[in-house]
């Protein structure tokens, strides 16, 4: 049996999702999750031998789960999203994700994937795969991209400095650049831009 890991803060679409993977023979759904932190703790408790997780949850989002997870534990993660960004399957790559698809694929689909994955394959949406192909690359510089992530959530100047170990004013200096190479007016639209871009 393979055992698996939903993670996945809509509870219609996770309750529906267990249900026709627990109609496989070789598939047993061992947790159902509501967010990136209680997937993070359930994985840790139970090992499953595949995590698929929501790209967006409250809290850490499915990428990020699977950052903590293969660093502490054997197990493989796969990413579902309705959002396919290319610049987040760059991100989800990276952290050593083994598949990425999107959440209009059918159970029996996911399962396919689930049975790839679980075997040590890996499995990209070829559609999602070509975009990314074809998709822009951002144009800000790591340090640059770390302060957009501090400060995602609107923290202030003096937050996203401590968060980063920065003075306030090299935190202002980054903000200034990432204005003008983006040409957007404010740091949360540039948040916006970069999240909607899959930079961060």
């Amino acid at each position: 049996m393979i055992r698996v890991l939903l993670a996945d803060d809509e509870g219609m679409i996770r309750s529906a999702l267990a249900a026709l993977l627990r109609l496989e023979d070789d598939i047993d759904v061992v947790a159902e999750c509501g967010d990136g932190d209680e997937a993070v703790a359930e994985a840790l408790r139970l090992e499953p031998d595949v995590c698929l997780l929501d790209l967006e949850m409250p809290g850490l989002d499915g990428v990020q789960v699977a950052e903590r997870l293969n660093r502490t534990i054997v197990t493989r993660c796969v990413v579902v999203t309705r959002h396919a960004r290319p610049g987040v399957l760059r991100r989800a790559l990276a952290s050593g994700v083994s598949g990425f698809l999107p959440k209009s694929r059918g159970a029996n689909e996911v399962a396919a994937v689930i049975r790839k994955v679980a075997a040590g394959g890996k499995y990209v949406d070829p559609e999602i795969a070509a975009d990314a192909l074809s998709d822009e690359r951002s144009p800000l510089t790591d340090r640059e991209l770390d302060v957009l992530r501090a400060g995602r959530r609107g923290e202030t100047t003096g937050q996203i400095a401590r968060t980063l170990s920065l003075a306030p004013g090299t935190v202002r200096n980054h903000v200034s650049a990432i204005l003008g190479k983006l040409s957007v007016a404010t740091r949360q639209q540039a948040v916006l831009l970069a999240e909607e871009r899959g930079w961060i």
